[in-house]
């Protein structure tokens, strides 16, 4: 089974996903860090060059055709906008969502021009972030709130969490 990280970027997905990687002794893959080797260029690039829905019509391709067992699986924060992917990517895998208050990602998001993030019609953070909120809800299996949590303590509430999903 994998474990499958979604929410904000900037909610830690990334940064717990490796930490939990370890502990549980599971591989690791960064699904931004892929889109990013297939098209050889940074996700920020392909959308100033190609455009927001090329972005997303390669991002889909990649989670849907990926072919991974007992990994830790940190999306892009975008990735709830394809059904399609999300289906694939649920089929062997336990959906935790990375819940983090908007307070908290504005502050902890300091490059938005630069970091890639999928803003739509020019919508504001707070835009993207209300838009996203029930679309991470309906595809996790699970709610972590990592809202004012360290590291520490949201690790631990993970890997309780998915040993008692281990055991049912």
């Amino acid at each position: 089974m994998n474990i499958v990280l979604i929410g904000m970027s900037g909610a830690g997905k990334s940064t717990l996903g490796l930490l939990l990687a370890q502990a549980l002794k599971m591989d690791f893959v960064d699904t931004d860090l892929v889109i990013e080797q297939q098209e050889d260029r940074l996700l920020q690039d392909i959308m100033d060059q190609d455009g927001i829905d090329h972005f997303m019509a390669v991002e889909e391709a990649v989670l849907s055709k990926l072919q991974l067992n007992n990994c830790m699986i940190s999306t892009g924060g975008s990735a709830i906008y394809s059904e399609q992917a999300m289906k694939a990517l649920k089929q062997n895998g336990l959906v935790l969502y990375l819940h983090v208050s908007f307070e908290e990602i504005s502050r902890r998001l300091t490059n938005i021009a630069t970091r890639g993030i999928v803003m739509k019609n020019a919508l504001s953070l707070k835009d993207v972030y209300e838009e996203r909120l029930p679309l991470y809800i309906k595809y996790s299996d699970h709610k972590i709130d990592c809202s004012n949590r360290d590291v520490e303590q949201c690790v631990r509430e993970i890997l309780q969490v998915v040993e008692s999903k281990r055991s049912m």
